[in-house]
């Protein structure tokens, strides 16, 4: 390793455990038990997975759940790349190790996703077109509500259209790695 590559990584290193110290201090200021925010964030995190465990068909568990968790990885992943990016910003978060809305990204985003997921197969109804109208409403609808309440802000070029985008892809990724699992394990 050059110095010069090893200045630059003591630099990103620098700014990057600033930047945590800053978080945890902007958390402690806005965003602890003692906030509203907090329990409102909290609830989005705890409500769905009850209303999954109620909700789910436990004959297709294992599908639903692996559909699920792809589900948050990729919203996870996108989403950290938007945040790191400066692209969006959630003011109130559960803590301050993951920079990103747990809340959202573990919980609301992929068990809304999964319920709908399990009614189009149990009703024979097109995955695709019905998971294309959440992405709207998680997108043009639920996002801009967010933003009117604080919990979620905007940045840079990024626009709703482009959160469109973003939730359609990790859709049909998701589907589509599910679909290919689904594939190994018939042809066993």
């Amino acid at each position: 390793m050059t110095p010069n590559q090893q200045e630059y990584l003591k630099k990103i290193h620098s700014i990057q455990e600033n930047l945590a110290k800053t978080w945890a201090e902007y958390w402690q200021q806005y965003s602890t038990p003692g906030s509203w925010q907090f329990w409102v964030t909290l609830g989005a995190f705890i409500l769905p997975l009850v209303i999954l465990y109620f909700l789910i068909d436990r004959k297709k568990a294992f599908h639903l759940g692996f559909y699920g968790f792809n589900v948050h990885v990729w919203f996870h992943y996108s989403d950290t790349a938007g945040v790191y990016n400066g692209l969006w910003t959630y003011p109130y978060q559960i803590n301050t190790i993951i920079p990103v809305s747990f809340s959202l990204d573990a919980s609301l985003i992929p068990v809304s996703f999964m319920l709908l997921y399990q009614w189009t197969i149990n009703h024979h109804k097109n995955y695709y077109v019905y998971a294309t109208v959440l992405c709207l409403f998680f997108a043009f609808i639920f996002k801009p509500l967010l933003t009117g309440i604080g919990f979620f802000q905007l940045h840079e070029w990024a626009t709703y259209g482009y959160l469109f985008v973003f939730y359609l892809g990790v859709i049909l990724l998701s589907k589509w790695i599910t679909n290919l699992f689904l594939y190994f394990e018939k042809q066993h």
